[in-house]
């Protein structure tokens, strides 16, 4: 054989039409590995096919690559050996495909690339698996391990081969006739070698482990056993699937597998056994020689054309010119022919009813899926609307944000005060120190003065001890004196010399009394001096200690003061704290709030951060009662507590306007309880007494109920076509161009018209206040444009070599949130000019266009938040961005101030003026003022309940389009 021939009729087989491979080419195929012994001429084309990238292509070849392994030439293997890592390569690759020939490509690859392995690793093994028992014993050489391994690996391939079976049939619509279209056979034709490959590996497996069996205990081949029985089952319902597909009927005979799976406990039970044969039949003609498709066609001529060539196929195409001239047919008689005649016509009518079933299937599918369409689109403009008012909430949150920002300004004001009292307490404390230390050195003064005067004590009582000693001695002089006059005579000589030693003596005397009345004097001035010292420093240690006291008393009071400002500060801040969630609860009932929505979503979202504060709250509270000096971090705790509480109550109530009856009442009910839960918590914290045992577990469960009721309420997601999204990106973007566009020219017709017709104040208020609309479309263009520049800088970044729809269509999150920003934007401008159109004509309301102006405000916001999300932050496009956005604020700044200042002129100009009316003219409009009010009340109360009877309205459409009904059903 040619290798030309052989490598046309390679690629004539694999080609990129979806349809079943030419059985004359597939065996072109076979037959020249047979004539080249092997398959290098087959490789050498396949290689220059882009497999990579066209899945039918790759099918195809899978397709064509099996029957090569079963049929063809035994160097085929030996071959395609090499190429292993590369269809392992591109399994993984068409793996990441989930849809259409993905996932069929990257099973057959893998189920190849195991089919190599087997038979590379069991060699005796054909490639088509036709062994006698023989053979098969042979194979395990006689080793229970060998044979226990053996049944492992056919395990392996034969749930390969299944999982190949099920993704097939998975990726059919079982319930239309898809076995005779041309894209069903060409998912269908390779299951022929799967079949053929799965019905021997089933029954060398039967045998395998009866031969198991015999060998080794029951427990050890448990989970061989039950891996069979699984595959058993699939195997079976998969056998009979295929065997009522009109496609599998006149190309094959699929056997049926037995009831119940063979025991293999049972040794006998292999006598049972019945080996599963496929049967080809020999006259059966290639799926694709006769394509089937043609039967379906509703032209009569090719209906005449299909049957004038099964007419030649059966009886030769001698009788094409005379049809019905049977005079040549060998032995066939005339009423055979009608029969075969009347069968062929009766296939024909019967797919002709198929036909015309398949197409009134296909127009109810195409209405209903037109149906379903509307409904997505209508869900998508509510959810649009509901990201709007989500966005005018989040502007209102910040504003409360800024307040809470000054609060805690003026917080720290307090606290820098606080720290000015402590650091005069402590001058105070070093004042009292230098006092102390004086205090201790006078101490140490009185005790040196103390010692002194001792040391003079001492000295006095020794003059006192020798004058004692002389006394004594004066008295002995006297005894001895009377005596000595007792013998005059004996002692007349010593007369003189006494009188003289009594002389000496009294002198002697005379001058110890002038010393000790000296030493008695100087005492008496050490005592007095002693008790003025003492008297001296009782007076200073007296006033030392007032002092002390007086110090000690006011470091006590200065503590209280502290604490006592430290618990005020907490008073005041819950107070605040107080007067917050109470009008968050007030505004409940008041009829404005009526108008305010929110979405489940974004409840969840500050219902979890008021959690959060809940816990923040708590070791703030904790860390407060074991330190009642510091109440800094108590403060911004509370004050978080308080915000957030109050902004889950009013997006709770704001979520309840958008839901049902049912669960609005208890959604508001529930943020009703919280609030009041919150207020007891606060009083706790603001009372002394209740201060320590305060607790907001109560808080917490009814914020964990109104999470469970929003999670119950968050609504279904959109789906949108994806190969959609890159086309409606560029239409609203060019649709919000052009509104704004149609809105400037709106604006300056106005102009004109009011410039022309109005005079006076207030020709003067709407130039003022159409100027700044101007001026904000002029900002929101170039916004837009900006946008623009950003989006195709993310895109020619970010999509690689996929093309721009592939890119938006791949980030449909954020391109969903670019359309939303984009209608935003573009419906904002439009409404806004109405407003304004209205306003200059004096039919409108100024507070009607300030709303529109921070709507739009919204909007921009939104459309630069979803345009930077994928931005680098270095981009000059997103700078210039930034900038257009600022733009915008400044805008909208101007159109609010000169409304605002409008409004004013115009009340000023119109405001009442009762001094030139009398008392009865006064009364008398006090009256029809009372009748009026009461008038308006009445009003008032009928669209309240017109209002409820629109809104159960709203809840029974909306319902129905939210699929709540179902969920209810379910």
């Amino acid at each position: 054989m040619e290798v030309g021939k052989m490598t046309v009729s390679i690629n004539k087989a694999i080609n990129t039409q979806e349809v079943a491979v030419k059985e004359k080419h597939a065996r072109t195929c076979i037959l020249g590995t047979h004539h080249e012994k092997g398959a290098q001429t087959f490789w050498s084309v396949v290689n220059r096919l882009p497999l990579s990238s066209n899945a039918v292509l790759c099918w195809k070849f899978c397709h064509v690559f099996h029957k090569l392994l079963r049929d063809g030439h035994p160097n085929v293997l030996k071959d395609s050996v090499r190429y292993k890592n590369e269809l392992n390569d591109m399994s993984r690759m068409w793996s990441h495909l989930s849809e259409g020939y993905g996932q069929l490509c990257s099973i057959y690859l893998k189920l190849l690339r195991t089919k190599m392995e087997f038979h590379t690793k069991n060699p005796w093994f054909p490639g088509n698996l036709q062994m006698s028992d023989r053979q098969l014993d042979e194979a395990g050489e006689n080793d229970v391990n060998n044979f226990f391994q053996l049944t492992v690996e056919m395990f392996d391939y034969l749930e390969c081969e299944l999982n190949l079976f099920q993704t097939v049939f998975s990726s059919l619509d079982m319930s239309r006739s898809v076995s005779v279209t041309a894209a069903g056979q060409c998912r269908l034709a390779p299951l022929i070698q799967v079949i053929l490959d799965c019905s021997h590996l089933y029954d060398y497996t039967v045998k395998l482990l009866f031969k198991l069996h015999s060998c080794l205990p029951a427990d050890t081949l448990q989970g061989h056993r039950d891996r069979f029985l699984e595959q058993f089952r699939k195997l079976k319902d998969l056998f009979y699937r295929s065997s009522n597909l009109q496609y599998f009927k006149r190309l094959i005979q699929i056997p049926q597998l037995p009831e119940n799976p063979p025991n293999f406990l049972r040794a006998s039970a292999l006598s049972e056994h019945i080996s599963p044969v496929v049967v080809i039949p020999a006259e059966a003609s290639s799926p694709d020689s006769e394509p089937i498709t043609d039967l379906v066609e509703t032209d009569t001529a090719s209906q005449q054309s299909l049957f004038d060539n099964k007419f030649d196929d059966i009886f030769g195409s001698s009788f094409s010119n005379d049809p019905f001239n049977f005079s040549g047919q060998n032995g066939m008689n005339k009423d055979d022919k009608d029969r075969l005649i009347e069968q062929l016509y009766q296939e024909i009518s019967a797919l002709k009813e198929e036909l015309d079933n398949f197409k009134a299937e296909s127009h109810r599918l195409g209405v209903q899926l037109r149906g379903r369409i509307s409904e997505l689109e209508a869900e998508l403009a509510e959810q649009q609307h509901l990201k709007q008012q989500a966005l005018d909430e989040s502007d209102f949150l910040r504003t409360e944000l800024e307040e809470l920002k000054k609060q805690w300004e003026d917080t720290e004001k307090a606290q820098r005060s606080l720290t000015e009292i402590e650091r005069k307490a402590q001058a105070n404390e070093q004042r009292y120190t230098k006092l102390k230390e004086k205090y201790s050195e006078l101490v140490q003064n009185h005790a040196d003065l103390l010692r002194k005067t001792q040391e003079q004590a001492e000295v006095l009582e020794t003059l006192k001890r020798e004058l004692t000693a002389s006394k004594q001695e004066l008295q002995a002089l006297q005894s001895t004196l009377q005596s000595s006059l007792q013998s005059e005579a004996e002692r007349s000589t010593r007369t003189v010399g006494l009188e003289q030693e009594r002389d000496t003596l009294v002198v002697a005397v005379t001058q110890r009394s002038q010393e000790v009345t000296a030493l008695q004097a100087e005492l008496q001035q050490l005592k007095d001096a002693l008790d003025s010292e003492k008297e001296s420093s009782s007076k200073s240690l007296e006033i030392l200690q007032t002092r002390l006291g007086e110090k000690e008393s006011r470091e006590q009071a200065l503590q209280q003061r502290l604490l006592d400002e430290q618990f005020a500060l907490l008073q005041c801040t819950v107070q605040e704290a107080e007067q917050m969630v109470q009008d968050s609860l007030n505004r409940l009932d008041d009829p404005a709030h009526i108008s305010c929505t929110s979405s489940a979503d974004y409840l969840l979202c500050r219902t979890l951060a008021a959690s959060d504060s809940i816990e923040r709250l708590q070791g703030a509270h904790g860390k407060y009662l074991s330190n009642r000096s510091d109440v800094s971090s108590l403060l911004p705790c509370v004050a978080l507590f308080a915000h957030l509480i109050s902004d889950t109550i009013l997006q709770g109530s704001a979520t309840s306007h958008m839901v049902p009856m049912e669960p609005a009442d208890l959604l508001s009910e529930m943020c009703k309880q919280c609030g009041s839960e919150a207020l007891h918590f606060l009083g706790a914290l603001k009372d002394e007494a209740s201060l320590g045992g305060a607790n907001c577990t109560a808080v917490r469960n009814c914020l964990s109920q109104i999470s469970a009721l929003g999670e119950e309420l968050r609504p279904k997601g959109l789906d949108i076509e994806q190969e959609e999204l890159g086309d409606l990106v560029d239409k609203e973007m060019a649709a919000t161009s052009a509104a704004v566009e149609t809105a400037v020219a709106r604006i300056e017709d106005m102009l004109s018209k009011s410039r022309a017709g109005d005079t006076g104040v207030k020709l003067e208020v709407n130039e003022r206040i159409l100027g700044s609309c101007t001026d904000l479309m002029q900002a929101i263009q170039v916004l837009v444009l900006a946008s623009k520049d950003l989006q195709r800088e993310i895109v020619e970044s970010g999509r690689g070599a996929a093309s721009p729809k592939e890119f938006y269509a791949r980030n449909s999150r954020w391109t969903e949130g670019l359309i939303s920003a984009s209608k935003a934007v573009g419906w904002g401008a439009t409404v806004m000019v109405d407003a304004a159109d209205l306003v200059v004509q004096g039919k409108g309301k100024f507070e009607e266009l300030m709303v529109c102006s921070h709507e739009i405000a919204a909007s921009t916001a939104q459309l630069v938040a979803a345009s930077k999300v994928k931005a680098d932050k270095d981009s000059a496009n997103l700078a210039r961005l930034r900038q257009a956005s600022r733009g915008v604020n400044q805008a909208t700044a101007g159109v609010v101030a000169s409304t605002k200042s409008g409004k004013s002129q115009i009340e000023e100009k119109d405001s009442m003026d009762f001094s030139s009316m009398t008392l009865t003219q006064i009364k008398r409009q006090e009256m029809d003022s009372q009748v009026r009010v009461l008038e308006l009340e009445n009003q008032l109360q009928k669209e309240r309940q017109k209002l409820g009877e629109l809104r159960k309205k709203h809840y029974k459409l909306a319902g129905v389009a939210e699929g709540w009904d179902e969920d209810a059903a379910e």
